[in-house]
């Protein structure tokens, strides 16, 4: 019996997308994944009622990477659905849920609890949200005047709602893509907004105000090298898509004979990316929550030694922590401690030349910190916090030496030359699995985090995301003979 069995009453009142009764063809699923892309696209261009049009416009990098939009009905977007996936999963590898995943009834039950936690979660970071981006008395940032109903509370619940019920929405179209479509359907809408991202941001490039096409008709002898800075976004996107191409690509393979079967055998291969981008998405989430924290500090005080604040709003004796946690305004960290380690933006009004004098000169308003410090303890932060993600993950789900011993022999798989015994394929993977699970978590972090400093269009962590989700997409497609049944996506990609 699982230690989830006491939720079993309340996972049956959940409503459910049905299994099919029969296996559809490429041409459905290809229509099921694409009314959901669809669906994605028009929640993703449509404000939630009653939020301020301003805030509308705003797109960072952490909506990128988790699929959301500020102000629209996928404010949130999938980061109530992955956060309680990582959640789950987490509990599960480090024994605290007693799962058997090998039982259906165990396992069915363990998903059912993973989707009643997204719910619970699209409501509370909905509410946490508005909320905190209330703070300070300053809803009408983010909310139109008057409210509706005469109230901001009232005004508050109804934008909760709707935001909440498009994350809901997204939760149940990811069920479609799964059992109706092709890939998983989080992924799908992952690489949808990153490749929305990296679309208006090339627009941006050719035609914004210091675009391509201005630095041009600016003329002189100049003309051509402007264009060829302000194109430079551009550039090193297309080099972080080839370097992870490249990176997906490299792995040790290990032999392996079926004890049983003699002359038959297969290779276990551990790719270069073994943890792929699990350390970048939770270190994406861990910032997603952090950022959290802008809007609820603003104005604030904690006073450390003092018990009030004098008329001037400072504290009238002892010491003020605020200020040293982070500075913020407008719902973004500016100076402080938190600062330093939240991402590098590049602003959308500057070209590539512009931006980097400004990360090479300019200091931070109150400690007067050079922003070049910004870029290495971000960068470092990155590489740190990705290491600790990935070599706590291949702990938790387990992808330890041992574990991975344990099921290949359970397979009947043995090295060749060797007796059948899960410790020595313990000890031949020791030599692999530690060292790779560091180079490649270092690798993605360091990457991720030196594309964001570039200004790479749809940022370095969405990138990185968009290829591994593509190419799990493409063998999806080539295990459905998608290429054979549809000549003209064959050529597409290039069959």
């Amino acid at each position: 019996m699982g230690s989830l069995d006491f939720l079993k009453p309340i996972l049956h009142l959940l409503p459910e997308i049905k299994v099919p009764q029969y296996q559809p063809g490429i041409h459905e699923r290809l229509m099921w994944t694409l009314v959901a892309l669809l669906a994605f696209f028009v929640m993703y261009n449509i404000p939630a009622v009653g939020v301020n049009p301003a805030r509308f416009a705003s797109i960072d990098f952490l909506q990128v990477v988790t699929a959301s939009r500020m102000g629209s009905l996928l404010t949130t977007g999938i980061g109530p659905i992955v956060l309680a996936s990582i959640f789950l999963q987490l509990f599960a590898g480090a024994k605290i849920i007693k799962v058997d995943m090998s039982n259906p009834e165990e396992k069915a039950t363990f998903q059912g609890a993973q989707k009643l936690l997204a719910i619970i979660l699209c409501f509370v970071e909905a509410a946490i949200y508005i909320l905190a981006s209330s703070a300070n008395n300053n809803a009408a940032q983010f909310l139109i005047e008057p409210p509706f109903f005469g109230s901001f509370v009232a005004m508050q619940a109804l934008v909760i709602l709707q935001i909440a019920l498009g994350s809901l929405i997204l939760l149940y179209l990811d069920e479609i893509v799964s059992k109706y479509g092709i890939g998983s359907g989080i992924s799908l809408f992952i690489a949808a907004g990153v490749s929305l991202s990296v679309v208006g941001g090339t627009i941006s490039l050719l035609t914004g105000q210091n675009g391509v096409v201005s630095a041009l008709l600016s003329g002189g002898a100049e003309a051509i090298p402007n264009a060829i800075v302000v194109m430079l976004p551009l550039f090193f996107t297309a080099l972080v898509f080839l370097v992870v191409v490249y990176a997906e690509g490299i792995k040790v393979e290990i032999p392996l004979a079926f004890e049983r079967a003699r002359g038959l055998g297969s290779r276990f291969p551990i790719k270069f990316l073994y943890v792929s981008n699990i350390p970048v998405i939770l270190a994406s989430a861990l910032l997603l929550n952090m950022s959290f924290m802008a809007p609820a500090l603003e104005g604030k005080h904690m006073c450390i030694g003092g018990s009030y604040l004098d008329a001037a709003g400072k504290c009238s004796s002892g010491f003020d922590l605020v200020p040293v946690i982070g500075f913020s305004s407008g719902g973004r960290m500016y100076d402080g401690l938190l600062y330093f380690i939240t991402p590098i933006y590049h602003p959308s009004n500057s070209n590539f030349g512009a931006y980097m004098s400004y990360l090479a000169t300019s200091k931070t308003p109150i400690f007067g910190i050079p922003e070049y410090v910004h870029v290495m303890t971000y960068i470092l932060f990155m590489v740190v916090l990705c290491v600790l993600f990935g070599q706590f993950w291949v702990e938790t789900a387990n992808m330890s030496a041992k574990d991975v011993a344990e099921q290949l022999d359970n397979s009947g798989l043995q090295v060749p030359g060797f007796r059948r015994d899960p410790r020595i394929i313990e000890r031949i993977l020791e030599r692999y699995i530690p060292t790779i699970t560091i180079l490649g978590s270092a690798f993605v972090g360091l990457l991720a985090s030196m594309a964001d400093m570039t200004g790479a269009l749809g940022t370095g962590t969405g990138i990185l995301l968009t290829v591994g989700i593509l190419h799990k997409f493409y063998e999806d497609l080539e295990a459905r003979h998608a290429f054979d049944s549809i000549p003209l996506m064959g050529r597409l990609f290039g069959n």
